[in-house]
């Protein structure tokens, strides 16, 4: 199974940078003298990834002027906020140019890189309607954890606190388009909250376990150790 077109979800202000990241979108963050996307483009094209929907708001035209100039070949489409939609609405605008059945979403400010023909694989072979990457960590605070039981069924969201370990949500999804299109939500609204958890019960969400890299740059430290760890 190959999923071809990824949405990604790129309008974020980047507040938490703001110290070491001024006027740019988060997405567009420099890491070793390249923007933060081209790490999550190099990460989808290695995964057979060939259509991209880009999902803008804050400072848009930095990044289409980027994938103009950078990526001329690309088969890429631009949804474009006129103001912001949340990560929901920021999703159902990307769907609009997605001609699959299933289309893969990501975070621009993160990298998971979990094996998407896996993952895609698996999302069919359960029938999910939503397959959601998963991390194992340890000793953190910063994210909330997803349970999952023993067919890796999501059966649960725990709030962000301690936990000495869990799994978190990576922040990549697999997305059957038409059953997430159903449900005819409203133009604003959190996928996390309006979806995810809203829906747990109704919909078919499978978890994907990987302990492959990951990282994100949401805040000042990590956006450092981005700058020692990637290259392209």
């Amino acid at each position: 199974m190959r999923i071809q077109t990824a949405i990604i979800l790129a309008g974020g202000l980047g507040t938490r940078l703001r110290s070491v990241v001024s006027d740019l979108p988060k997405c567009m963050a420099p890491v070793n003298q390249r923007p933060f996307l081209d790490y999550v483009i190099h990460y989808l094209q290695k995964n057979g990834i060939t259509h991209f929907v880009f999902s803008v708001g804050y400072k848009s035209e930095a990044i289409i002027h980027h994938i103009q100039i950078n990526y001329p070949q690309m088969q890429a489409d631009f949804a474009i906020e006129e103001s912001p939609l949340g990560t929901g609405g920021a999703i159902q605008l990307g769907m609009s140019s997605v001609k699959e059945e299933q289309v893969v979403i990501v975070n621009g400010d993160t990298i998971f890189e979990v094996d998407l023909h896996k993952m895609a694989e698996e999302h069919v072979h359960a029938a999910a309607n939503c397959t959601l990457a998963l991390k194992p960590m340890t000793n953190f605070e910063r994210y909330g954890v997803v349970r999952i039981n023993e067919k890796n069924i999501v059966t649960g969201f725990e709030e962000k606190k301690y936990y000495s370990e869990g799994l978190i949500n990576g922040g990549i999804y697999i997305l059957n388009k038409d059953a997430f299109l159903q449900h005819h939500f409203p133009a604003v609204f959190s996928f996390e909250k309006d979806y995810l958890e809203k829906y747990i019960e109704k919909e078919s969400m499978q978890g994907f376990v990987s302990d492959a890299f990951f990282i994100d740059i949401g805040i000042p430290e990590d956006y450092e150790r981005a700058q020692q760890l990637l290259t392209i």
